[in-house]
């Protein structure tokens, strides 16, 4: 079964205006399978919401991905498109990259090749753990 870690980040905003962007980034690990599927969808669900200004997918401890694995990301995808909501893929595991590179996916998903990449666009943020429902660690950065 997959794991999960989420970290989310306030992307900014000034007193009196609407409330900051949120960045959040989920830790993947395992396989992203017919099994893990369902409860990767539901989680992925809970996080997307208006106001969520960009999901991070790092796939980068991901052993394999099937079919499922794959409809769970691109479903992610389209419901974060409705929302607003910017979503990427990070740091594809090898099997991750050539599955996403074969079916085209690599094409019509943003992907960074690590989070290196990633970040360089981002700008930096000091860090407050917290601690989602579920178990699932959670760190709020917010920018200087």
């Amino acid at each position: 079964m997959t794991g999960l870690d989420a970290t989310s980040r306030p992307a900014g905003g000034r007193a009196g205006t609407d409330p900051p962007a949120v960045r959040t980034v989920v830790r993947l690990a395992g396989a992203l399978d017919a099994a893990a599927a369902p409860a990767l969808r539901e989680r992925l669900i809970g996080l997307l919401h208006s106001g969520l200004g960009l999901l991070v997918l790092d796939l980068s401890r991901v052993s394999s991905c099937d079919s499922a694995g794959l409809a769970v990301l691109i479903g992610a995808e389209r419901r974060a498109r409705v929302l607003g909501t910017a979503m990427c893929l990070a740091a594809p595991s090898i099997p991750v990259a050539k599955l996403l590179h074969l079916t085209g996916l690599d094409r019509n998903l943003t992907i960074y090749p690590d989070l290196r990449a990633l970040a360089a666009e981002r700008e930096p943020a000091r860090q407050s753990p917290q601690v989602l429902s579920g178990g699932v660690a959670a760190r709020h950065h917010e920018r200087d």
